[in-house]
């Protein structure tokens, strides 16, 4: 399962965490995914999604 928002196709950034030696090792920021149960306007169904925070909070998904 990857860690991409259905919505918005949000997924994992890659960079470096620098130490205050200036030492770089890669590492990864992971959005904030919450599994939730959708209702579709149109059929009236339920389906569960993988979705960001981001766009729960602005409203993009109404929760079943």
């Amino acid at each position: 399962m990857s860690r991409i928002c259905e919505i918005c196709g949000k997924g994992p950034l890659v960079g470096n965490s620098v130490s205050h030696a200036n030492n770089k090792t890669k590492r990864v920021w992971r959005p904030n995914l919450q599994k939730v149960a959708c209702r579709n306007q149109k059929a009236g169904t339920v389906k569960r999604l993988r979705v960001c925070t981001r766009c729960l909070r602005s409203g993009f998904v109404e929760k079943a």
